[in-house]
């Protein structure tokens, strides 16, 4: 069996899925990877190498050197730095992607990871409820990028027989690890301002309702997908899942109830004119009928867990707030 590379090693997603896949394989079996120089938080006993996914050459001969056949491609531009950063965005989420299928295609890898977003969606699919299959019309650079992702997948699986998998992340709440870059990056700097200052400037409008994910659903949704039956996937390019869905404004409430002088102001930015083209909640009837995706973190489960460990995180005891 070859072994497993994680590109980007050093982001949100990365850090901890490197850790489920040494724990899961062993941390001989996994290979991390990101343009910076020094990967923080992964495990000592996984190699790490800085990689430039732009770089071809030296992207195949690290998938070959170190005898790779599993690749989850996580760098990416996030949607706000997106806007910024126009071309290095569609450089970067676009020939990053183009590289590893390429050298699927030529039989050096036998899988691929490579996660699409919520982002693909814009204002002209269903607010609620948003179904796998509809108008998809992004008004954003990274979910441009995204959705030309998703065609490049199933074009690649459907003419050169690539198994490549996807899944539309929705935000992401992690404790481990800071997000970077992204819309709904308030979800987890929230938690940190409550207990570090009990009061939180919020970029968003305090009703902006978007799909939401704790990390452990969300490792768990890449690595069970990745483990299933090829012949039982009728998504190609890339699946909706679906945890939660709320506002700022109920999380906000929900933190109160550990944190009752917890206050939050509202001063939307570009954000949020990002967010307000993106779907309320999410259907993911397929992934649960398909390979028996379902979640098990809720706003309240995530709230909790996230206090707890950023407390223990940032040496603060619940009553020295």
């Amino acid at each position: 069996m070859g072994k497993k590379l994680v590109i980007g090693a050093s982001g949100q997603i990365g850090v901890e899925l490197i850790d489920k896949l040494a724990s899961q394989f062993g941390e001989d079996q996994v290979i991390s990877t990101d343009i910076k120089p020094q990967i923080q938080d992964v495990k000592s006993g996984v190699k790490s190498i800085q990689l430039d996914v732009l770089d071809s050459e030296k992207l195949f001969k690290v998938i070959k050197d170190n005898n790779i056949t599993e690749v989850y491609l996580l760098a990416a531009l996030l949607s706000a730095v997106s806007e910024k950063k126009i071309r290095s965005a569609w450089d970067l989420n676009m020939s990053g992607l183009f590289n590893i299928l390429e050298l699927a295609r030529e039989k050096h890898i036998e899988k691929i990871f490579w996660p699409s977003s919520i982002a693909v969606f814009g204002l002209t699919s269903p607010k609620d409820h948003t179904p796998q299959s509809t108008v998809i019309e992004p008004l954003t650079v990274y979910g441009i990028s995204k959705m030309a992702g998703e065609r490049w997948c199933e074009y690649y699986f459907k003419k050169f027989g690539v198994d490549v998998r996807s899944l539309r992340y929705p935000g992401i709440i992690s404790h481990k690890s800071k997000p970077g870059g992204g819309t709904t990056d308030y979800a987890v700097d929230i938690f940190y301002a409550a207990i570090e200052k009990k009061k939180y400037n919020c970029f968003l409008e305090p009703d902006m309702e978007l799909p939401m994910m704790f990390m452990d659903d969300a490792i768990r949704s890449t690595l069970e997908l990745m483990n299933a039956d090829r012949n039982k996937l009728s998504i190609n390019s890339s699946y909706n899942v679906a945890a939660m869905s709320f506002t700022p404004k109920q999380l906000a409430n929900e933190i109160t109830r550990h944190i009752p002088d917890f206050k939050v102001s509202y001063e939307p930015d570009f954000r949020n004119n990002i967010a307000s083209s993106w779907p309320n909640s999410i259907s993911d009837e397929l992934a649960r009928t398909d390979w028996g995706w379902h979640h098990e973190y809720d706003i309240s489960k995530t709230t909790s867990i996230m206090l707890t460990a950023l407390r223990k995180k940032l040496q603060l005891e619940p009553n020295s707030q």
